[in-house]
């Protein structure tokens, strides 16, 4: 129907989700009222983004800068989170040389990635909305990433002065981040073109001083399959677990694309030869990332100190647009909340991810490991549920999908099935999961196939409970 044009019968059909996709623009919705109207009037003409998960129409989707797919990826995963410690804790997961360690990493990295590029066709065409479950467990994996970033990049930063601790080096960070994810989209797209150069120069950096320590690795042995598998678990946890990110960071853009990133060989290099070179092993102690960081930089002497705090500051890219990604789902955690500016929420994620950061500062490396092995789980069961309803069901075609609806419950899929796919399927992933405060009997067999069983699983419970659901409302 043809959105009335008195304002105020507007904002009612609004609230009732009778208006189709997005009748209420941004400078209209700031008309809506409550105690964040006059700032918002104010920060809206400073180009702050106020606007929340409301869909955008396709005749609104008029950016073809594509480029931006690759920076923004590129700079968030170019950062010293990503390609240090999750490269050192992927090589410590398998066990093997540098050499095995990319072979493995290249392979996976190239069928997980399909996947992704997928979510971000299906995302940007479909405007999918996940169930207050999913979006919780969604919410604790961004919020866990912002945490290991902070500690890594506070860690960083604290190491170039002495006087300096590793708490006030996460705030800085922090207020660095809020900054950027505060003023919206068009500021962090801009953000994220730039953060990555010097980074990039900086790693250029170290492997120029520190390199010669890379090309005698110590003797390593052939990587086992049970090895491989937990691998491949925790990869995939890292890349599937940023897909609902991938659906808020592009809404103006109808692509298909996957995010890719080399830049964690760096750190499996590192890992590699990290215990054989006394400098880089004294750095470390602790797991002190910015210990490790400015020893393989102290051959430059004051440059590699200033390339040490460029490399502390690059987590903030990362932090920013996961900061971003936060305050759309906590709108849809709380359907109401969608009234609520979007930039509010980023301050709520300063607020948790500050003294989470500070506390899980003291326990870090047993921090990553134990969330980085866990979120493989919940991802795998989500792109199965997720694949299934569109090939199976959904015929692979999106004009089955009606984005008018995106807002009326009564419309849409219960999500009942697929929370019950996904819950189910846990029944079998326990058992077959290998983690430092638990085994399972399948995985002492078999190494941690849990990411594989979850995914499987899943797709095969998910079949017969979405048929009955459909037979049951009589509507897909």
């Amino acid at each position: 129907m043809d959105p009335p044009a008195n304002f105020n019968d507007k904002k009612q059909l609004y609230e009732e989700g009778l208006l189709p996709v997005n009748t209420l623009p941004e400078a209209e919705l700031l008309r809506v009222g409550g105690p964040f109207k006059r700032w918002t009037q104010k920060l809206l003409t400073w180009g702050v983004e106020s606007r929340g998960t409301q869909p955008v129409p396709p005749e609104q989707r008029t950016d073809t800068q594509y480029s931006k797919i690759f920076f923004i990826w590129f700079s968030m995963n170019t950062n010293i989170l990503s390609s240090i410690l999750c490269g050192n804790s992927w090589a410590c997961c398998l066990q093997s040389g540098f050499a095995r360690y990319l072979l493995v990493y290249f392979i996976l990295q190239f069928a997980i990635l399909h996947s992704t590029g997928l979510f971000y066709d299906m995302g940007t065409k479909t405007c999918f909305f996940g169930v207050i479950l999913p979006c919780v467990v969604n919410l604790i994996v961004m919020i866990g990433f912002c945490v290991l970033n902070s500690i890594v990049g506070g860690q960083a930063l604290a190491s170039v002065n002495g006087s300096l601790s590793w708490t006030v080096g996460i705030v800085v960070l922090e207020v660095v981040s809020l900054l950027v994810s505060f003023c919206g989209y068009k500021l962090l797209n801009w953000y994220e073109r730039i953060a990555w150069v010097p980074v990039v120069i900086s790693f250029i950096v170290a492997l120029g001083v520190g390199g010669k320590h890379l090309s005698s690795p110590p003797p390593s042995e052939p990587a086992t399959v049970s090895a491989v598998f937990s691998f491949a678990s925790t990869l995939a946890g890292f890349v599937v677990s940023k897909t609902p990110f991938l659906l808020d960071s592009l809404f103006d853009l109808s692509i298909s694309a996957g995010e890719y990133s080399s830049t964690p060989t760096l750190g499996a290099a590192v890992a590699t030869v990290a215990s054989t070179v006394p400098e880089w092993k004294a750095g470390y102690a602790g797991e002190n990332v910015g210990g490790l960081l400015e020893a393989m930089l102290h051959p430059a002497k004051g440059l590699g100190k200033f390339l040490t705090v460029l490399l502390s500051l690059s987590v903030a890219g990362n932090i920013a647009a996961t900061f971003y990604s936060i305050t759309l789902n906590i709108q849809v955690f709380i359907p109401p909340l969608i009234l609520v500016p979007r930039y509010v929420f980023s301050l709520v994620a300063t607020a948790i991810v500050i003294p989470v950061a500070i506390v899980g500062s003291k326990r870090f490396y047993d921090t990553l490991v134990n969330f980085l092995g866990l979120i493989g789980y919940w991802a795998s069961s989500f792109a199965a549920i997720i694949l299934v309803e569109h090939f199976v069901f959904r015929k692979g075609d999106h004009k089955l999908y009606n984005i008018a609806d995106w807002n009326n419950p009564s419309r849409l899929p219960s999500g009942i099935a697929a929370l019950a796919a996904g819950i189910l399927s846990f029944g079998l992933i326990i058992p077959s999961m290998d983690q430092v405060w638990f085994v399972g009997p399948i995985a002492k067999k078999t190494g941690d196939v849990a990411f594989e069983v979850a995914f499987g699983l899943s797709a095969v419970l998910y079949i017969p409970l979405r048929a009955l659901e459909i037979r049951v409302r009589k509507s897909i």
